[in-house]
């Protein structure tokens, strides 16, 4: 008997304090139809920031279709122009720099994870690839005010393993070395002086030694253990380099944050909790120092440790019972851009103009998706759930608003159920508004996300449980979830499918072929099929994480590595493959190669098993271009729909701009094979 434990009732209140109190719909008809586009198209706007010195409000938001960047002066937001004119992938990831009318973005092709770093000059609206140096994937190690004209980046164009770090000057993008990075280091940490202080490099045993500079070499002066490699490591150092923050495990079971004097080595302990890890952090943007902290179990919770800012975060805290961070505060600390949201509530900027009392001015600046506003979103409820051995699984149910009429988060009757896993392993899922929840609710599907052992944020013992636990005790907890849901009445056991991306997507292969009369069928997508050859591809800059990656997995290497890979394998079982199968991948994914879908639709296919397979040429690891999101998802919709019986969309024009292709088993899924043959494919790298 798999039972549900005390969950917390504050988190349970926050979570559905958000919904408006309206009658309950009695059957899923009565719930309007949310589109696809409202879901996953472009937002409106995203990652909304302000510029260091208060001038400028920036975010990203489509142009002619396409994610750029936008700025506008930060008093008339109406204002704004767009600075980049990206026409092909879009970008999602960009930074203000100290220099006067310049910021930063980060952007790959086709999704191959070889970042570049470009700079944008406001004044001539000129850009600048300041890693234009061959095969190479940018890291940014630091942003300085004291230095405004330069960034350290380290570039890996001379050995793909490692990375060298450079100062590049971001008005002629010349580049000046550095360190020449010979000894293997995986993490540089400098002062605002851009001065080298602090260095790892990993061990053969999978373990980490932590260095220092001493003159022009690095000395060890600690070590992190195979088994905390994962949760102790550098949180920061203040711009003075006189303090070292540590997320430390090293111990204890759940990492906390310490401040460790570098002059002398004393630590000071600043923050912990037993129930998780140590999150995020606010640094004061001067000085680098630590204010509050925050520890995220069942939802987000912030400390506050230093008074100046408490009633400020108390101000904005009053925002909402949903969740609010800090994505960036000026230089002089006067104004800050504030993001808040709620599972039913999709992303609201806001603008904080502090007065010092912690009364200043909120203004509300923007929705990220406006078009959802007065949709049918529902919540989501925190669980405690208990796996067979005993350990707490903090999970999160979501419901149809129609198989929830009194809002207590029990289903009223069971209803079909998707299991949507997580990736990395290593990684967690949390409390939060999520677009693949909203829409399979939407359709009619409780959705039940599980944070199975190996999932970080909860200890390093809970992490450390999934250590050779692929394919068994990770897949038990998953197994076990899904058990509770039936015996809660949250579904029937005929009813549920499993569905994921990544690790998410290897778990949903396991799920058809280790135990296939758990699942009605499976959506796979990026999802390693043999184990062997996933090892054996990894990017060569994941030179540093390898020997920690091989030890919790097993090692290619050797005879009973191979062996342990092969037999954990869904490609050696794809002879118990039995239920609907729908596969999607990017052909440009350097981390889960497309080779991994092949192997298995391959086999798949000799064997006569039906499978749909769907292959974007211009994705990677995910679907980035929301063209192709959104034609991925029509095509889950409908295999859903005739695996589960929930309702779906017709894929009408959602296919418009994507570069889908169905390589086999367009036949499988209603209305794909009719919608491929209109369909002009748009390629963009």
């Amino acid at each position: 008997m798999h039972r549900l434990l005390l969950a917390s009732a504050v988190a349970l209140a926050l979570a559905a304090a958000g919904g408006t109190a309206t009658a309950a719909p009695a059957s899923l008809d009565e719930v309007e139809l949310i589109p696809r586009d409202a879901l996953f198209g472009n937002p409106e706007r995203a990652n909304v920031q302000m510029s260091p010195d208060g001038r400028y409000l920036s975010w990203i938001a489509p142009l002619d279709g396409t994610l750029n960047v936008w700025v506008a002066p930060a008093d008339d937001p109406s204002a704004a122009r767009a600075v980049t004119r990206d026409t092909a992938r879009g970008i999602r990831s960009y930074f203000w720099s100290y220099l006067p009318d310049t910021l930063l973005y980060l952007r790959d092709t086709g999704g191959d994870e070889d970042f570049h770093l470009y700079a944008v000059d406001l004044r001539s609206g000129a850009a600048r690839d300041l890693t234009s140096y061959g095969k190479t994937t940018a890291r940014v190690v630091g942003v300085s005010r004291r230095h405004p004209g330069t960034v350290l980046v380290g570039m890996n164009d001379r050995d793909p393993q490692w990375h060298d770090l450079y100062r590049v000057d971001l008005a002629s993008g010349e580049r000046t070395l550095v360190e020449e990075n010979t000894g293997q280091i995986g993490e540089y940490v400098a002062d605002a002086d851009y001065r080298l202080r602090f260095a790892t490099r990993s061990r053969p045993d999978g373990g980490i030694d932590l260095l220092r500079r001493a003159g022009d070499d690095w000395e060890k002066y600690d070590e992190i253990p195979f088994e905390d490699g994962l949760s102790t490591g550098y949180a920061g150092l203040t711009d003075d380099g006189s303090t070292l923050y540590l997320r430390e495990s090293r111990g204890r079971n759940t990492s906390a944050l310490f401040a460790i004097d570098t002059a002398t080595g004393e630590r000071r302990l600043v923050h912990e909790d037993a129930r998780a890890d140590v999150g995020g952090g606010l640094a004061d943007p001067a000085t680098g120092e630590v204010q509050a902290v925050s520890v995220n179990y069942l939802r987000e919770e912030w400390t506050v440790l230093d008074d100046a800012i408490r009633a400020d975060l108390e101000r904005i805290a009053a925002i909402g019972p949903g969740e609010a961070s800090i994505n960036t505060r000026t230089l002089d600390d006067r104004t800050w851009i504030v993001a808040y949201s709620a599972a039913e509530s999709p992303v609201e900027y806001y603008r904080y103009d502090r007065d010092g009392h912690g009364n200043g001015e909120l203004t509300h600046l923007f929705s990220g998706r406006p078009a959802l506003a007065g949709k049918p979103l529902v919540p989501m409820w925190p669980l405690e759930l208990e796996s067979r051995d005993g350990k707490t699984l903090v999970s999160y149910l979501t419901l149809p608003a129609h198989a929830d009429a009194d809002g207590d988060g029990k289903a009223d009757s069971p209803v079909p159920l998707v299991l949507l896993v997580h990736g990395g392993p290593w990684a967690r899922d949390a409390y939060g508004y999520s677009g693949w929840q909203q829409w399979l609710a939407n359709r009619g599907y409780a959705v039940l996300s599980v944070n199975y052992r190996g999932s970080t944020g909860f200890g390093k013992d809970f992490t450390n449980a999934g250590d050779g636990e692929w394919a068994a005790g990770m897949h038990d907890d998953l197994i076990d979830a899904v058990q509770w849901a039936v015996e809660s009445g949250t579904t029937t056991a005929d009813k549920v499918a499993i569905m994921g991306g990544s690790y998410g997507g290897y778990a949903t292969l396991v799920g058809l072929t280790f135990t296939p009369d758990t699942f009605a069928c499976g959506v796979d997508i990026v999802g390693p099929a043999n184990l062997n050859t996933l090892l054996s591809t990894v990017p060569p800059y994941w030179a540093s994480f390898y020997k920690q990656l091989v030890r919790r997995m097993g090692d290619p290497e050797t005879e009973e590595g191979r062996a342990w890979l092969t037999e954990r394998s869904p490609l050696t079982h794809v002879d118990n493959i039995s239920k609907p199968l729908l596969i999607g991948q990017g052909a440009n994914d350097p981390r889960v190669k497309q080779d991994e879908s092949d192997q298995i639709v391959n086999a798949m296919t000799a064997k006569d098993i039906p499978v749909t397979y769907v292959l974007f040429p211009d994705e990677g690891h995910g679907f980035a271009r929301a063209e192709n999101s959104k034609a991925f998802n029509a095509v889950a919709e409908g295999f859903l729909a005739q695996c589960l019986g929930g309702r779906a969309q017709p894929i009408g024009d959602d296919f418009n701009g994507s570069s889908i292709t169905v390589p086999t088993g367009a036949d499988g899924v209603p209305g794909l094979a009719e919608a491929l043959r209109s369909h002009t494919r748009d390629v963009r790298q």
